[in-house]
């Protein structure tokens, strides 16, 4: 039996990495992407039997859009998705507030109870957070706090979901070569993010993927209920 595989936000950056690595494991893997469809064509071409899907995780409507062609059971969830909304404490509004917990902790939340009866027993759960959570920046307090309240997500989910061999782990990435990380940072920034690494570079989506893809594995079956932090060592 083919196992099926829901990853979110699959069309770019550390998600396309996980559906790559998923796919070559060979799984069928169903991903989600907000609006670039060509992207998510082009990583649905290069991974046989995927399944790309639109859902905007901003929006509550993407839990339905999402599990669509979950049809046959699940084996493996990787809450990848998210946003980064800017602002300082001072200055949030409920608006901003809102997107940020919905897409980053939220949608997630409500994936995993959506996820859970339909996973077979042993299924794999993994939620994508963030090093900010211990190693915060003024400015980013929305993505810090929704990627912190993500964290204790998974500390719960794995108390009550390992009675039937589910595990659910949190990995967190420190600074990942992706377009998203570029869009909020100068290269000055970079740079420094980099020589802070024990390794002196900049993670790339395939060293994260690589961490994630480790964890929806049978050796990984002893694993659950913790944050690996996927940092290259960082030194602060």
């Amino acid at each position: 039996m083919t196992s099926t595989a829901l990853v979110t936000g699959g069309s770019r950056g550390i998600g396309r990495a996980v559906v790559e690595r998923l796919s070559a494991a060979g799984h069928r893997v169903v991903f989600t992407y907000a609006n670039d469809k060509a992207a998510a064509d082009e990583v649905a071409a290069l991974c046989p039997g995927s399944i790309a899907v639109r859902a905007d995780q901003t929006s509550l409507s993407s839990l339905d859009e999402m599990f669509a062609p979950i049809q046959d059971g699940l084996d493996i969830l990787v809450n990848n998705a998210g946003v980064i909304v800017p602002a300082a404490v001072a200055d949030v509004t409920a608006e901003e507030f809102d997107r940020a917990l919905t897409a980053n902790t939220k949608v997630p939340l409500l994936a995993i109870g959506r996820a859970a009866p339909l996973m077979r027993d042993g299924g794999r759960i993994v939620n994508i957070s963030t090093i900010n959570t211990v190693s915060p920046a003024p400015g980013n307090v929305l993505y810090c706090a929704s990627k912190a309240a993500l964290e204790q997500v998974t500390a719960v989910a794995a108390r009550e979901l390992g009675p039937r061999g589910i595990t659910v782990n949190t990995v967190s990435p420190g600074a990942t070569d992706t377009d998203l990380l570029r869009a909020h940072n100068s290269a000055e920034e970079l740079a420094l993010s980099a020589a802070w690494s024990a390794l002196g570079r900049l993670g790339t989506p395939h060293d994260v993927a690589a961490v994630v893809a480790f964890l929806t594995t049978a050796d990984a079956g002893w694993i659950t209920g913790q944050n690996i932090r996927a940092t290259g060592g960082l030194l602060v």
